[in-house]
Parts: C-alpha cells; sequence; structure tokens
C-alpha cells in the first residue's frame, strides 16, 4: 500500500516508535476507559501500529482485526504479537474498504492516536464509515493528540465536541468524555482527549 498522507512520517520512523509504542503499557494507556468497553466480542483496531493494544486485548480474550497502512509499522506488529487472536490487515482511512467489505461489525473499535492525522473533509467522510463498523452494544473509542506538531508528520487539532457532532448523525452517543490528560511521555507541551460512544 503506497504511503497516504494521514501515515506521513510513521514508515520512516518505525523502528524507533515500536519501541516508544511498546514501552507504555496498554493497561496505563486505556486507563478508566477499559471498564467502559465491552468485556465479549470481536476488536477493530484502527492503525494499530505496532499492536500493543490489540495484544492487550487479545490477552484479555478478544479475536482482533488489526489495521495498520503502514507496512514497517505492520511488519513491528506482526513480529513482536505474533498471536492467533490478532489477524493483520493494510487498509486505511478514510474509506475503510477493505475493513467493510468483511460485512462484520465490533464490539469494539479502537481509533488511538489517529484521528487527529486526518484533515477536515477525510474525518467528515470517515466517520460514517467507523460508526457503520460498531455492533449494536458496541463501543467507538478515540483518543485525540493536542500539542505542537512533530517534523515531518500531519496533524490537525480536533475536538471532542467536534468528534461527537460527527458521530452523533450515525447513531452513537456519548458516554465518556474527558477533554485534558497528561502525555504518556511526560511531554510538557503534549496533552490527550478521549472519547468514548457506544452504539445503542
Amino acid at each position: 500500500m503506497n504511503q497516504i498522507p494521514s501515515t506521513q512520517g510513521y514508515a520512516a520512523e518505525a523502528d524507533e516508535l515500536a519501541v516508544r509504542y511498546e514501552s507504555f503499557p496498554f493497561e496505563e494507556a486505556h486507563k478508566g476507559v477499559l471498564k467502559l468497553l465491552p468485556k465479549t466480542g470481536k476488536v477493530l483496531d484502527i492503525g494499530a501500529g505496532t499492536g500493543r493494544d490489540a495484544a492487550g486485548f487479545a490477552a484479555l480474550g478478544h479475536d482482533v482485526l488489526a489495521v495498520e497502512p503502514t507496512a514497517e509499522m505492520r511488519a513491528h506488529g506482526e513480529r513482536l504479537h505474533p498471536d492467533p487472536r490478532i489477524e493483520w490487515m493494510a487498509d486505511s482511512l478514510p474509506e475503510l474498504a477493505l475493513v467493510r467489505a468483511r460485512g462484520e461489525r465490533f464490539a469494539i473499535v479502537m481509533l488511538t492516536a489517529v484521528w487527529m492525522h486526518l484533515d477536515e473533509a477525510e474525518r467528515r467522510a470517515a466517520m460514517p464509515n467507523v460508526a457503520s463498523l460498531v455492533a449494536p452494544g458496541g463501543c467507538l473509542s478515540i483518543s485525540l493528540r493536542h500539542g505542537p506538531v512533530p517534523a515531518g508528520r500531519r496533524m490537525f487539532d480536533v475536538s471532542t465536541a467536534e468528534t461527537f457532532a460527527l458521530a452523533a448523525p450515525c447513531g452513537l452517543v456519548e458516554i465518556f468524555r474527558r477533554d485534558s490528560t497528561r502525555d504518556e511521555f511526560n511531554r510538557s507541551d503534549v496533552s490527550w482527549a478521549r472519547i468514548v460512544l457506544r452504539r445503542p
């Protein structure tokens, strides 16, 4: 898969990022959110990176479809987490054409540090596609980075309010919103927001 704008910079930094991502535990990264998510059912991890979260959900007993468009990141994930519960796929937002073609719906859909890489038009196009993959009773979890854009990357300042406004017409209901929390790597100029939505 050719590089797409939203993944700019990730291929070149894949080796370094793999070490950084894997250094922060899954349970810590999603503290306060995991308890809100279904305890059973299949997980879709969009922008799965090196597979830390996919492996975390697999350890909890979930089958996981880990979608990662950057081949270098996906290779690290397949090497680091060779779990039979994890299936890897190359696909990308905003279309997620290959995922949607499977006709599956998921109990948990994760967008961890992904959504802010899409520009406004891409976010508007992507939300109906993502929402269509959430099963009844299922949840969509989104984290958003705020702060300076690293050199060579493509990011936008995206609010939780805008995210909810896009999700509501797609039948998703907000059940959790946290607009600012500390950066997991203790960068003073970076903070994170989190939103969890559910399909009734």
